[in-house]
Order: structure tokens, then sequence, then C-alpha cells
């Protein structure tokens, strides 16, 4: 028995006793060489290219659809959003705080599906989503089912940072509002002509479809309106941001006014983690669409486990899941993402998106169409 216990004994546990006096001194004295070499090297690697992106969403947006007042204008709003946040970054803030200022921005504004500018559902409320995720700690927050906070964005790092949860819903998560000193507005504020418009052309078009029979040896179609190809004619609204800090740090956050029409409390991708909204060390994500696909397909996550165990770049990450899986699975919409070294990526595969860039030359970039 004692023979296999010798062999069994580690070639280093042996070198270990057979050491000669002196011998653990240099090893420990190579060894803080090595350290002092790979500090080294950490400090001559080039800083990330910091910055920030985003998006107030996708889907069907022909040029000949907005008027050049219309374009104008969102132009106007996305480049506020860059501008907030890029003057945290400037100024060594962190890419949570931007994240936050920018989706505000968009919130605020009645131009875009979120806070202000929110769809409202088949019972004429409005309901509102949230999400955000520190990329350096995985700690994130989101809400669904707001009808009182002005800005979801802030409620959804509330219940990050002030909470030990990840999501809240409802009439709890108005209650913690209250608790934490968010702001909430009446339920009026979020009324907008506009989106009332659109409500009152799908609850006709979903009545016309109801009372129209399928054609002989056809099968029925969808239920609803916004299951209906027609009741898609319309840009997904959702804002997002995403950024990198001087320091290194990734975050993401999105918002939504959900689905014109939508019914039963129905929630979509941007407060499930993962699939709207994601952000990791290597990578952040916020996305906007057909949130039922990007929910199936976590599509945040999946772009960022690309880069993660496929050691894809970025934008061949971005671009394979939002132009070949989504489109495989019959998914519109886009993403906007932005990995640790600063790259980006701002694939969509609806015919237009509203986004934005802006780097460390402090200059914005906006764009809709695909050819700007």
């Amino acid at each position: 028995m004692s023979f296999p216990l010798r062999r069994a004994l580690s070639a280093a546990a042996l070198a270990a006793l057979l050491l000669p006096l002196g011998c653990s001194t240099a090893l420990t004295t190579r060894r803080e060489e090595d350290q002092r070499m790979s500090s080294s090297d950490d400090v001559s690697k080039p800083a990330p290219r910091w910055g920030i992106v985003i998006h107030g969403g996708a889907g069907v947006i022909k040029r000949e659809s907005l008027t050049p007042e219309r374009e104008a204008a969102v132009r106007a709003v996305l480049t506020e959003a860059l501008q907030a946040g890029h003057t945290i970054l400037a100024q060594g803030g962190t890419s949570l705080d931007a994240v936050t200022a920018a989706v505000r921005v968009m919130e605020d504004s009645p131009l875009f599906n979120a806070g202000k500018g929110a769809v409202f559902t088949h019972d004429g409320k409005n309901e509102l989503d949230a999400a955000i995720m520190n990329g350096r700690t995985r700690e994130a927050g989101s809400v669904a089912g707001l009808r009182h906070v002005k800005n979801p964005i802030a409620l959804a790092r509330a219940v990050m940072e002030k909470s030990p949860h990840v999501m809240m819903i409802g009439a709890g998560a108005e209650e913690f509002a209250r608790q934490q000193g968010v702001e909430l507005v009446p339920e009026s504020y979020f009324h907008t002509e506009e989106r009332w418009q659109s409500l009152q052309r799908a609850l006709e078009a979903e009545k016309q479809q109801q009372q129209t029979p399928p054609e002989q040896g056809q099968p029925q179609g969808p239920s609803t309106f916004w299951e209906h190809p027609a009741g898609r004619e319309h840009k997904f609204g959702t804002v997002g941001a995403v950024a990198l800090d001087q320091s290194g740090n990734l975050a993401a956050g999105t918002s939504t006014g959900g689905m014109t029409n939508k019914r039963f409390g129905r929630v979509g991708d941007v407060p499930v983690i993962g699939a709207g909204t994601y952000a990791n060390e290597r990578c952040a994500v916020s996305a906007t669409g057909h949130g039922e696909y990007f929910i199936r397909y976590t599509v945040a996550r999946d772009i960022c486990s690309r880069l993660e165990y496929l050691d894809l770049p970025l934008p061949e990450a971005a671009h394979s899941v939002v132009m070949d899986t989504l489109v495989k699975a019959g998914g519109e919409g886009g993403v906007i993402a932005m990995d640790a070294q600063g790259n980006v990526a701002m694939p969509f595969n609806s015919s237009g998106m509203y986004r934005g860039y802006m780097g460390q030359d402090g200059m914005p970039s906006v764009a809709i169409f695909k050819e700007q």
C-alpha cells in the first residue's frame, strides 16, 4: 500500500520537499517579477474608446411617411439624448448614469413609444416597462405594467440599487416607487392624441378582421390586431441606450410602452433580462422590435454569449443574431450593442431604426433609415 501512495505524490510536492534552502525565496522573487510584468502590460494597454449608443425604436419607418418637420424633431431628440449621456461620460461619470440620462430624455418626448409617448392598451390604458443592467457587476433592475411612473428607467434603477430583487410589476412596483421618491404622475400625463388615434385605428381593424370570414380552405388568422401583419405597420418605438465609460464599464438600459392594443397584461422583451436588455463585462445590448421573438431567442444574451464563448467580433455576433436567427424565426427589429473596447453594432432587419452614436470626439451621429 505504501508504494502506490509514494507514486501518487505529485511532482510539485516532491520538488518542494527536495528544494535546498533559499529556493523558496527565489520562487517568490520570480512570482513577484511576473506580477510586475503583468501589471506593466495592463498599464500599456490602450484605454477603451468610451462612448454611448442609443435607439428610439425599429420597424416600418418609411422615408415618405415622415414629414421634414417630424424627421427634424426626431433627430433633435436623439441628438439631445446622446449629448445628455455623453456629457456624463466626458466628465468621468459612469455608464449607468449616462444610460439613465439618455433614456430619460427619450421617455420625456412624445415622439417615442416610452414614457410620455407610450402607446395604449386594448382597454385604453398606458402600461410601461423598463430595465437597466450594470455590466461590471451584472446587477439588474426591471419593471413592468406601470401606469403612473413618469420615468420607468428611474424606477428600474431603484429596483436594482435599493432592493434585493430584479423585477417588480404593477401596483407593487408603484408602491415601491412611492417609498423611494420616484416621481409619479396621473395617467392623463401619458395621453397623447397621436397614440390614442393609433389605438382607434387598431380597434377598427381588429373589428373588421373578426367580421371577415377566412377564405375557403384558408386557416383562421390571428385573433388579435397586434398579431396580424396589418397591425405591425408601425414602428416599435422602444427606446434604449448602451454605454462604455472611461473606466471600461458597460451598461444597458431600455424603456417601452409595449404594443398598441395589447391585452391581458402582456409584457414584452424589454424588462426580461437577457432578451431585450443585457450587459456583462464584455458586451452591452438594448433591443427593439417584436418582443415575443426577442424573448424566445434571448437575443441580447445570445449576442453577448457569442463574444464570450465563440470569441466573435461584436459586429459579427450582432449581425448573425438579428439578420439570421431572427429573420429565420420571423422576428422583426434591431439592437444596439457595444463591447469593452468601444466597438459598436446597430443591425436591424426592418426598414428603419432610430439610432445614434457619440464617442470621445464629441460628434453626435444620428440615423433613421438604412442609408442614414
